[in-house]
Order: C-alpha cells, then sequence, then structure tokens
C-alpha cells in the first residue's frame, strides 16, 4: 500500500506548477518515498528496536505527507474529489502501519522468560 501511494504522489505531483519543482513538489515525493523505504530498510534489520524504530520514521513520513496533501489542495493544485480519494488511500495506510508500529511496541514491552 506505501509503495502504491508513492506512485500516485508522482503522478498528482506532475501537473502542479512549475515553481513548485523546488518546494512542495520535492517535498511531498520525498516524504512518500519516505513511508516505504523506512519499512523496507527496518525489514532488513537484526533488532526489533531498529525495526520498530524504522516504522516509527515511516509513520512520521506519512503524516507529513497527509499535511502535504492537504496544503496542495488548499492551494488548489489537487481537485477536491482527487484530494479526497488520495486522502481514503492515505487513511487506510495509517491505519494498517499504525497497527503495526502498535504491536511493534507491545513486542518491545514484553518481559523475555
Amino acid at each position: 500500500m506505501a509503495d502504491s501511494i508513492a506512485l500516485e504522489v508522482y503522478r498528482l505531483t506532475a501537473s502542479f506548477p512549475k515553481e513548485e519543482v523546488y518546494g512542495l513538489i520535492s517535498q511531498i515525493r520525498r516524504a512518500a518515498v519516505s513511508v516505504p523505504s523506512n519499512i523496507v530498510e527496518g525489514c532488513s534489520r537484526e533488532s526489533q528496536a531498529d525495526y520498530k524504530r524504522f516504522l516509527e520514521i515511516a509513520f512520521g513520513s506519512l503524516k507529513e505527507l497527509r499535511y502535504q496533501i492537504t496544503l496542495s489542495a488548499r492551494l488548489g493544485y489537487i481537485a477536491g474529489s482527487r484530494a479526497a480519494e488520495f486522502d481514503a488511500k492515505l487513511d487506510e495506510t495509517e491505519k494498517v502501519l499504525g497497527a503495526l508500529v502498535r504491536s511493534q511496541r507491545s513486542v518491545a514491552r514484553t518481559p523475555k522468560a
């Protein structure tokens, strides 16, 4: 799901004004790519603590992306209906990633026998 959001972000931002290339376009794309990148990097780590840390970074990037998309819609760069569709995808991804982060937090708190 995070990968599909990254792909969708590139499609969405392709129609943004050219003056946003080094502004919002860059920021939105960076945040969108950060989500799946941190999930993948976390999976490659040896420790659960590292995995959890990378998941938390991914979750933070997802929240950042949500704000940037909302701002873009308010600026008129994304049509209202398209922004609503994308927001629904962000909601779903946030629920899944949030549940994964919470599960890792509970694993970290579980005492070892």
